[in-house]
């Protein structure tokens, strides 16, 4: 609880990222109000933010949100797209916002969200080939890289909706990988990375189960590195 007011008493955007994924993972009516607002607030912004062609768009939810994307990698046209809380429906949404400037790669992250709302295997899946099948049809030239979901680590006890679903994310990367093989995108696997042996999110990599510390975000980044400059 003092960590949550400690988010509250600073908030930068890392710290609302998190704040709104522990609203939408809480199922608290306030707090998700809270989370549908900053989507709408992040939305409008990214409304009047262009897309152009030679950009590398991070598209996601609050991982992607936390992340200092251009200083971590040294490259001023990469573009931050995640919304805290977002879901792939929100995605969904709000993705003419970036396709229309036909960008030179979209990295995608989404689906924790879903996973904690309950969601079953085949429906996640389902959202998800429809998300990617618009992508690739309104920014076909577009590299497309499909990132794995995360692992997690549930032994922080911070999320009940994820409390459980450790099989659901491993089941649903299985499709996220068919959907990228079936529809000609780069699947990037980032759990080699990110999870320790007992398949948890390393611990010296978060400090709430879910999301990214600093050295978090340097080993995401530096795994998918190869694939942000070829």
């Amino acid at each position: 609880m003092n960590h949550t007011k400690r988010h509250i008493l600073y908030p930068g955007k890392a710290a609302r990222a998190a704040a709104a994924a522990i609203l939408l993972c809480t199922g608290m009516p306030l707090l998700q109000a809270m989370a549908d607002e900053y989507w709408d607030r992040k939305s409008s912004l990214f409304e009047i933010l262009p897309i152009r062609g030679e950009d590398i768009v991070m598209l996601g939810n609050s991982i992607t949100d936390g992340g200092e994307f251009s200083e971590l990698f040294g490259i001023h046209n990469i573009k931050n797209r995640g919304i805290s809380s977002d879901v792939i429906t929100g995605v969904e949404k709000r993705l003419g916002q970036v396709t229309a400037g036909h960008p030179a790669k979209i990295f995608l992250l989404i689906g924790i969200n879903d996973v904690s709302h309950g969601h079953s295997v085949a429906t996640l899946a389902e959202r998800y080939a429809r998300l990617v099948k618009k992508i690739r049809e309104q920014s076909p030239d577009t590299r497309l890289y499909i990132q794995s979901v995360m692992p997690i680590d549930n032994d922080y006890r911070r999320y009940k909706g994820l409390f459980g679903k450790e099989k659901t994310i491993r089941d649903f990367n299985v499709r996220i990988k068919e959907i990228a093989a079936g529809n000609g995108a780069e699947y990037i696997d980032l759990w080699p990375t990110l999870a320790g042996a007992d398949g948890k999110l390393k611990k010296e990599y978060t400090n709430d189960g879910l999301h990214l510390n600093g050295a978090g975000y340097r080993a995401w980044t530096r795994a998918i590195e190869k694939y942000i400059r070829e």
